[in-house]
């Protein structure tokens, strides 16, 4: 497009991007503007416990009920067992309709053991539709904006981590057999619970003078590695189970064995290269079903994926050949990141592949790369938590203690066999949990071994935190999300004005600005054309519209870039930056009303209405 510049006739405001605010943190009173003797909700629900599939789908169908003003529910399709994917629509139709407000997008629990997601999403359902008539922050926020609320990714891992032995970390995937020892079976030889406590613990053989590891003599449940030419007493043989099908390994090939965060679009790669990545982008059912919902609804601009654990909020690039993200848009994630770190204690704001591991096929990369929305990750729940022990666990790179200095408090010891049992957990489980989370070591029967000894941490440790802790962490992490809201674009009518140039020509400015930190188009969706460019219109019966443009420069007033084609149809293809403004500016002949309108997919429409 050739660019033409005229000065006298156009006076405008061009784009300003980069201004400099203080982000409104949310405020976290769940009572705010209440008396003190009007704290019921119209559902009460114990956040000091983990629901299961079919508990958390009554919760959230509780919450619709009680709220049918803002909230409305619908399943997006089932998963491989046949269970139906739940997402929640929260919003105020009275504001005007849904697609044409920008949107969030929430999940949790895309590996079947990371639950806590699960009760995030409902929590932050619950927490909107309990406090829109009483926090101004709530109530604006869902009556300009929109959140799709899915709870989990994958029902099928959720209720086999509840109703199977489990430990803390398996039961990951979802639940299509998967071969994978690759000997012509599936799911054969999973794991087992010999002793039929419920529970998948570690199993270890007394070998007197013949294993590498002992007892600590400090702790009966602590096993220690034996440094040769020393010997201990036992050998550790793993995770509870047998070999079922004979072939000299134990649980190889248990229920499903991929990875549903793998299965997406951008920076996809094959088995062998990304395990559990399946044979194409969005092979399995569960995420083929939230690509068709996201994908009709381009209106979301934000992404917030829950997982487990580590105190994270993350970012892409998930692989370090990815090209860095544009400047503007790492702005927002900046902005969303170290506000995030001062909401949630203990989390780190962190890119995945240079603070984490290489992900190819992540959620929220395709999110971002694929889509052009601001989409994150959180890692719920630290251990460190524990013990508000932040400081010893993040040391000078992450700005804790300065290299070579103490400290604020001592450093934890070392894991035991299994590399999940330290000191600090087992004195938490004694002085905090009454023993109540470790199962001590026993004997039992092994068709194979023979005699041995089963002892461990019960699933629901480690990477949950402990049932009296859950609800700080729900509530924060439902705060982080409602402050992403609250950055989503919100476009306003700055200043409308007509001028008469004389022989019928008129000159109609009009001037719309961002008051948020998202813009409407993110960068990388304005560099690599994903979607539709916003869009400046101008009409009116009987009004001819001989020139329209864009202004170029927000001080020069004289400098616009015209349209070659279509002068009433402006595109914004960067569409209106952070904290930033446009001014169109027209030249039309006639007389009567002209409509001016700004439209966009990640934005609400506003217009004027102006006399000639």
């Amino acid at each position: 497009m050739n660019k033409f510049y005229i000065s006298a006739v156009f006076a405008l405001l061009a784009s300003c991007a980069g201004a400099v605010r203080t982000p409104s943190i949310v405020v976290a009173a769940q009572t705010q503007g209440r008396a003190p003797s009007a704290n019921a909700h119209k559902v009460e629900i114990a956040w000091n416990r983990f629901y299961d599939y079919e508990e958390l789908s009554e919760l959230l169908k509780k919450v619709a009920v009680a709220h049918p003003d803002l909230c409305s529910i619908q399943s997006i399709g089932k998963t491989y067992e046949g269970r139906d994917m739940w997402v929640m629509t929260i919003q105020n139709p009275a504001t005007g309709k849904e697609q044409e407000k920008p949107a969030t997008w929430v999940d949790g629990n895309v590996h079947g053991n990371e639950v806590q997601g699960g009760e995030a999403c409902v929590y932050l359902a619950w927490y909107l539709t309990e406090n829109y008539n009483n926090n101004p922050s709530v109530k604006e926020t869902v009556d300009r904006t929109v959140f799709y609320i899915l709870p989990s990714q994958n029902p099928d891992g959720r209720d086999y981590w509840f109703h199977a032995p489990n430990t803390p970390s398996s039961s990951r995937s979802g639940k299509r057999p998967t071969d994978n020892d690759h000997d012509g079976f599936f799911d054969e030889d999973g794991p087992d619970d010999i002793d039929g406590d419920g529970e998948l613990l570690t199993m270890r053989k007394y070998v007197p003078g013949k294993g590498d590891y002992r007892v600590d003599p400090d702790d009966a449940r602590r096993m220690i590695r034996v440094a040769p030419p020393k010997t201990g007493d036992y050998v550790m043989l793993g995770q509870e189970g047998i070999d079922n099908d004979g072939d000299g390994d134990i649980n190889e090939d248990g229920p499903g064995g991929y990875d549903l965060n793998r299965n997406w679009p951008s920076d996809w790669q094959p088995n062998y290269i990304q395990f559990g990545a399946g044979d194409y982008p969005l092979s399995y059912e569960e995420p083929r079903n939230i690509a068709n919902f996201v994908l009709g609804h381009p209106n979301i601009h934000a992404f917030q994926s829950f997982h487990n654990n580590g105190g994270m909020i993350l970012r892409g690039p998930g692989a370090a050949y990815v090209p860095e993200y544009p400047r503007a848009d790492i702005s927002v994630f900046d902005d969303l990141g170290l506000n995030g770190e001062k909401m949630l204690p203990f989390y780190r704001y962190m890119i995945i592949h240079r603070d984490l591991y290489t992900v190819h096929g992540g959620f929220v990369n395709w999110g971002y790369e694929g889509l052009g929305a601001y989409a994150i990750t959180n890692e719920m729940w630290s251990d460190d938590q524990l013990y508000q022990n932040n400081e010893a666990r993040r040391g000078p790179a992450f700005g804790g203690a300065a290299a070579g200095a103490p400290p604020s408090t001592p450093p934890r010891r070392a894991p035991a066999a299994d590399d999940s049992t330290t000191q600090d957990d087992l004195t938490f489980d004694e002085l905090v949990m009454a023993g109540g989370t470790f199962v001590n070591w026993h004997k039992v029967n092994h068709p194979q071994y023979g005699e041995i000894e089963l002892g461990g941490f019960r699933k629901m440790t480690g990477r949950v935190p402990p049932g009296f802790m859950i609800e700080e962490m729900l509530h924060r992490n439902a705060i982080f999300v409602l402050y992403q809201a609250e950055q989503l674009p919100e476009v306003v009518v700055e200043e409308t004005s007509v001028e008469k140039l004389g022989d019928g020509l008129h000159a109609v400015n009009f001037t719309v600005k961002n008051k948020h930190r998202m813009p409407t188009r993110s960068a990388i969706a304005a560099n690599k054309e994903m979607g539709e460019p916003d869009l400046l219109t101008i009409s009116g019966s009987g009004v001819e519209v001989v020139a329209g443009g864009i202004g170029t420069d927000r001080f020069k007033k004289t400098e616009v870039r015209l349209a070659e084609h279509e002068p009433g149809r402006l595109l914004l293809n960067d569409g209106i930056p952070s904290f930033g403004r446009v001014t169109a500016r027209w030249i039309v002949r006639g007389s009567g009303k002209v409509h001016i309108q700004f439209t966009a997919e990640k934005a609400a429409t506003v217009a004027a209405d102006v006399q000639l």
